[in-house]
């Protein structure tokens, strides 16, 4: 008999990600492919996606009677983490609990002090770990000799040797388990009769941006996988599952120009019927102004990325390694060659004014980017930026640790001053961006942003947040009820 193991995704919702999709945990199917491949029984219950609670995963967790229940965090979703390992515990005190992520990678001897629920620790990449993991407790051996483990021990933390992370090529190799999904769950919301699905071009980031967590838990490495193993995963998820929107996952998809090329030049020769959402570098953005046209040519309709600040001075800080005007440069690009653009800016740091706010709202609409985010920082534990923010850090609930709701106080305005600065950028900012988009002459732009505002309008979360972003302009008001009947016809059809 296989022995089962049940990977759930923590039940958490921050709101902003989640009115535009319902999202594959890669990391999951990953984890599943070589967990099958050894011989177990994985199954994965994505609680996150399918809006379900603690309720409801404890039923599945009584349906399934898996001898091992294993979830991950990063730092906001934590706490359901915890709850969800806490419960299957209760259910059967025997079943193996395992949490790993970005958070317990670094903070585990924190997670072992908020919670006796959780009997193992997975640091950093755990394809292998998980195995071999299970191997040894299959045999009824003490996992010592398992690198990128903690675990409790007669009352003490034992850490295990750091697990070396995978080369290139065995990235290309490893199996994943994409019909363990299900896959209906899975939706792209701008894009009407849409199915999402999910690649890692590669893991990792070279970069030295004190606010992020990627880089430290990739160990400032950059691993690319070949083109032609990307390639083989569009095509298996497009002709198998029917998914015709794919998210590029990764932080940095476009560091190695020949091989980003290569990967264009794939897509565009097999012409499958696809469209691709990712992040990169405002640097690669100029890099590339040659060959943007492939970037469409290969079905990249909408492009992320990162310029957190219109102050020069706060770039530097950030150690972004770009030029403010560069990002305008990047943007008016990306829009010559009919790409969606996105962006995001950081506020709230120690030394935030309204005066500075006003100028990053004033530098967004200046720039204007399709769609921009106006995020509260978030002082994770283990980044480079956190002792520069932990004076300041006046929420502890890791639950606010969400990017949405401020946890670090300016010396000059309050947390509430700086929720309602964030709302306020963002009514201001799309307000200008429903009077522009009925001008819009590029149909699929114009519908695209039509419906990405209808969700963004409908959203209950953002109206709880929000609240209403001001009058709708009447010519505005029309194209959206024209776009909610074409969406309504076809979903007949």
């Amino acid at each position: 008999m296989k022995r089962r193991i049940l990977l759930i995704t923590p039940p958490f919702h921050a709101g902003v990600v989640e009115v535009a999709g319902r999202w594959v945990p890669l990391h999951m199917v990953y984890l599943a492919g070589s967990l099958k491949e050894a011989g177990y029984e994985p199954i994965i219950y994505d609680a996150m996606t399918k809006m379900v609670g603690h309720r409801e995963i404890e039923e599945k967790i009584k349906e399934l009677s898996p001898h091992y229940v294993a979830t991950t965090s990063i730092t906001c979703t934590l706490p359901d983490a915890l709850e969800t390992l806490k419960r299957a515990k209760r259910i059967d005190p025997s079943i193996k609990t395992i949490l790993g992520g970005i958070h317990p990678t670094f903070m585990y001897e924190e997670v072992f002090e908020l919670s006796p629920d959780v009997d193992y620790i997975v640091r950093g990449e755990g394809e292998k770990t998980m195995v071999e993991l299970l191997d040894c407790l299959e045999k009824g051996t003490e996992p010592h000799g398992v690198k990128g483990l903690a675990y409790r021990k007669n009352g003490s933390v034992v850490v295990t040797e750091e697990r070396e992370l995978m080369s290139p090529e065995e990235l290309d190799e490893l199996p994943k388990a994409w019909e363990l999904l299900d896959w209906e769950d899975y939706r792209y919301f701008v894009i009407p009769d849409s199915r999402l699905g999910a690649l890692d071009t590669s893991r990792g980031c070279n970069k030295e941006c004190s606010f992020c967590s990627q880089r430290m838990f990739w160990r400032k490495t950059w691993r690319p996988r070949s083109p032609e193993s990307l390639l083989r995963d569009i095509k298996l998820q497009h002709h198998r599952f029917g998914v015709n929107v794919i998210l590029l996952t990764d932080d940095y998809p476009t560091h190695d120009r020949e091989r980003w090329e290569r990967f264009l030049d794939l897509l565009i020769e097999e012409s499958l019927d696809v469209m691709l959402l990712m992040e990169t570098r405002v640097e690669d953005i100029l890099r590339d102004r040659d060959i943007l046209h492939k970037y469409r040519d290969a079905g990249i309709i909408h492009i992320y990325v990162g310029i957190e600040s219109g102050e020069q001075g706060t770039i530097d800080a950030f150690k972004k390694d770009i030029k403010v005007e560069d990002a305008k440069t990047a943007l008016q690009l990306l829009n010559e060659h009919g790409i969606i653009t996105e962006t995001s800016l950081i506020l709230g740091l120690p030394e935030e004014t309204r005066e500075s706010i006003e100028r990053n709202l004033q530098m967004a609409i200046e720039y204007n980017p399709d769609f921009c985010h106006f995020l509260a920082i978030s002082p994770w534990p283990y980044a480079d930026i956190y002792e520069t923010l932990k004076p300041h850090i006046k929420v502890r609930d890791y639950r606010k640790y969400n990017l949405i709701d401020p946890v670090v106080k300016p010396l000059k305005l309050t947390l509430e001053e700086i929720d309602s600065a964030i709302v306020d950028c963002y009514r201001r900012f799309y307000m200008g961006k429903l009077r522009e988009v009925a001008s819009i002459k590029d149909d699929f732009k114009r519908d695209y942003m039509l419906e990405a505002m209808r969700l963004m309008m409908r959203s209950s979360f953002l109206v709880e947040k929000m609240g209403d972003l001001g009058r709708v302009p009447e010519e505005v008001e029309k194209l959206l009820n024209i776009t909610q009947r074409k969406a309504r016809k076809k979903a007949v059809m």
